[in-house]
């Protein structure tokens, strides 16, 4: 059930509210402007209607306050008004609102306009989900990793806690697709990426396919010993799916990946590590494939072979 959230320092009219809306959604009624920005950055709501005129904060100034945040700026709000003057109609469009609703208000109307604009949130969330995931595996896209990689880095850099950023690569791919055709090459893209993605479901946790057979993961939090050991487990994870490769070369399909751990500052980038775990990719295959080879905080190497 879609999440609503009132704003309205009027008990009584936020109850009304309310009582329209129970019926179809999960409904949530604060009094305060701070409790309204509090509830909304919590990133759960799918609309929220705010009420215009109140004390402390008006309803334009909250509005502001949602659209300058990452987490709130996506939700849509509908203002809740008795100013019928077009120029506070004007200003609260211009600021973000994607609708005004008119005191005293009709039941039927309130529940247009939120069915109205709940579809249209669903209808923009479907279509962002799709454009930022991968068509044939269903993970992440690598326009995904990139918008959110960056957050990530300066979350870290915030809290001043490791980063791990990791690449892998299904060894001597391009031998298999010419042996088995591109179909099966698919097939074996898709079960890496949900061999992977499974163990690498942590709220801390994210992978990406990078293109062609290369994926990218990050995890935030975890040392470089843990994070390296976490990696061995998903090499071996894939070489246990037992997917029969070319014999000239290998028995199974296998992955190499390079990884590295640090801990963010203002003086470094996520780009720059990622290029450290792409020289660890590199070194894993150089080794001879199959294998996780990781850089520690003080780039100190450490193989698994």
């Amino acid at each position: 059930m879609e999440k609503v959230l009132i704003v309205d320092d009027s008990i009584v009219q936020a109850a009304q509210l309310k009582s329209i809306l129970d019926d179809d959604y999960d409904v949530t009624a604060v009094h305060t402007a701070a409790d309204g920005l509090s509830q909304a950055s919590s990133g759960e709501y799918s609309l929220i209607l705010l009420d215009v005129i109140m004390p402390d904060m008006d309803g334009f100034d909250l509005l502001k306050k949602l659209q300058e945040e990452l987490i709130t700026q996506h939700i849509p709000v509908i203002l809740i008004t008795g100013l019928a003057a077009i120029e506070h109609e004007q200003r609260g469009l211009t600021l973000g609102a994607v609708d005004y609703i008119v005191k005293p208000f009709h039941p039927l109307i309130v529940k247009a306009r939120v069915d109205t604009h709940i579809k249209l949130y669903q209808y923009r969330k479907q279509i962002e989900a799709q454009s930022m995931t991968d068509q044939l595996t269903g993970v992440a896209n690598r326009r995904r990793h990139d918008e959110l990689s960056a957050a990530k880095w300066q979350e870290a850099i915030r809290l001043h806690v490791p980063f791990s950023i990791c690449m892998f690569d299904i060894d001597k791919f391009k031998v298999y697709n010419d042996t088995f055709g591109h179909p099966a090459g698919d097939k074996v893209i898709s079960a890496v990426a949900k061999t992977a993605a499974a163990r690498l479901r942590r709220k801390t946790d994210f992978f990406a396919r990078y293109g062609g057979e290369e994926f990218v993961a990050f995890m935030v939090g975890e040392e470089a010993d843990k994070a390296f050991e976490h990696l061995r487990a998903i090499r071996q994870a894939v070489e246990d799916l037992h997917i029969p490769h070319n014999p000239e070369v290998s028995q199974w399909v296998t992955v190499s990946i390079g990884g590295v751990t640090a801990i963010p500052g203002t003086d470094s980038t996520y780009d720059t590590y990622l290029k450290v775990a792409d020289t660890m990719l590199y070194d894993a295959k150089r080794f001879g494939r199959n294998q996780v080879v990781w850089a520690d905080k003080g780039l100190k190497q450490l193989r698994e072979k």
